[in-house]
């Protein structure tokens, strides 16, 4: 049986760098699964470090609005955080569904 084995097959090189193979894929501690699981998270990762960069542009932007106009700086104030003046009465309304 070992004779019908190709010679190249029987050589240390290539026995060497099979083990090495599969030791590389199967038993090290970076092994293709770690490594398909790793570039996953690195990708997620820089996914939500654009929208991140995307919100912190965004917020900037909304910032820079609100400080140099007063109007707009109290409407954001009545709509997001219900804020009102002494003399008024705020009525907030729900819609269901």
């Amino acid at each position: 049986m070992l004779s019908k084995i190709p010679p190249f097959f029987k050589s240390f090189y290539f026995l060497f760098a099979f083990g090495f193979l599969v030791w590389m894929m199967f038993f090290d501690t970076n092994d293709f699964v770690n490594q398909i699981r790793m570039k996953k998270q690195l990708n997620r990762l820089i996914e939500d470090q654009r929208y991140y960069t995307d919100k912190i542009e965004e917020v900037k932007t909304e910032r820079e609005a609100l400080l140099s106009n007063k109007q707009q700086l109290e409407k954001f104030a009545r709509e997001k955080y219900l804020m009102k003046k002494p003399s008024e009465d705020v009525y907030i309304l729900i819609e269901e569904k």
